[in-house]
């Protein structure tokens, strides 16, 4: 992992505990597995703790690596370095995506309540003419009184998202072809068609993988099918979201937007979406940072802890299961 990422996941603490748990190879974090002593030290690591910086663990590094065994992820997606010969070699992988989803779903949840009460649009409007409330009609109704929310893929995040959702006096809708119906109803929503969620709610919020298939999944077609004043979130991938089609929504003044990630990333300076009263853009901070990155470092050891006493993982990723995940 890199320098930066190691900072930010283990305090004293969490260092403490890993010395405790394990036998390490190297005094620290390395980013590359080039040098000399860092292919000595490889030779001899039955488990890699990896995090974002992470490099490919292809062939070459593997053939150097005869008696690992495992790759314990401490953050999100591992499609960045767990390669084929990976699960060719039949490594346990872990990832500490569940971990990450508690920051994102928090997002999730102040973005949803913000929107519904038009804290971006009262902002900038206070921005624009200072001291003069008079406008303030004009912005359209804010609330978040039976109000609906369509959450866009029942994963990690998105099943999280409903389940916070619960105490607060709001309809929530869920769409998601894989998705269980017992389990959907169980977080307190109703498992509905894509269109029909997009034509219901007053926010829509993104928590689907960016696949090939969900490529500008929200197009104009799909703006088109929101209501007036509906407000569209995005935590998860930029390539989700048609960005021309949503701007020229959000031009119109039709749609609202908060977007955390976008396509590209980040957007050309001139992009409009940086001017508009309706839109927030924020830089691909939803997941874990700070403090929080300790939360993934610190399942990344209990899964440690598992694999050093024999136990299966609780958070293992499969081959399989990429088709599906970021």
């Amino acid at each position: 992992m890199s320098d930066a990422a190691y900072r930010d996941l283990f305090d004293d603490e969490l260092r403490a505990r890993l010395d405790g748990l394990a036998d390490l190879v190297l005094p620290g974090p390395v980013a590359t597995f080039r040098p000399p002593e860092v292919r000595a030290a490889l030779a001899r690591a039955d488990v890699l703790l990896t995090s974002w910086g992470s490099p490919p663990l292809d062939e070459d590094v593997l053939a150097g690596a005869p008696r690992l065994r495992a790759v314990l992820h401490a953050a999100g997606s591992v499609k960045h370095h767990v390669t084929d010969a990976c699960w060719d070699r039949g490594l346990t992988v872990t990832t500490a995506a569940a971990a990450n989803a508690v920051p994102v779903a928090e997002y999730t949840l102040a973005a949803i309540l913000s929107a519904g009460k038009r804290v971006p649009q009262f902002a900038a409007g206070l921005r624009a003419r200072p001291g003069d409330w008079s406008w303030r009609d004009e912005v359209g109704a804010a609330s978040n009184y039976r109000r609906v929310i369509g959450v866009v893929g029942f994963s990690r995040i998105g099943r999280r998202v409903a389940e916070l959702l619960r105490p607060f006096d709001l309809t929530v809708l869920v769409a998601d072809p894989y998705a269980d119906p017992v389990a959907v109803a169980a977080a307190g929503a109703d498992l509905v068609e894509l269109d029909d969620l997009l034509a219901r709610a007053d926010v829509v919020t993104l928590h689907a993988p960016s696949l090939p298939e969900t490529r500008h999944l929200i197009d104009a077609r799909r703006c088109a099918l929101m209501s007036d004043g509906a407000t569209l979130i995005n935590t998860a991938r930029g390539a989700l979201v048609d960005h021309a089609a949503l701007t020229a929504e959000c031009e119109r003044g039709r749609l609202s937007a908060v977007l955390d990630v976008t396509e590209p990333e980040p957007l050309p300076p001139d992009s409009p979406l940086y001017r508009l009263p309706n839109v927030v853009l924020t830089p691909h901070v939803a997941g874990a940072l700070g403090t929080e990155c300790r939360r993934l470092a610190a399942l990344a050891l209990d899964e440690l802890e598992r694999f050093a006493a024999g136990q299966p993982p609780q958070h293992a990723v499969r081959r399989d299961d990429l088709v599906l995940q970021a």
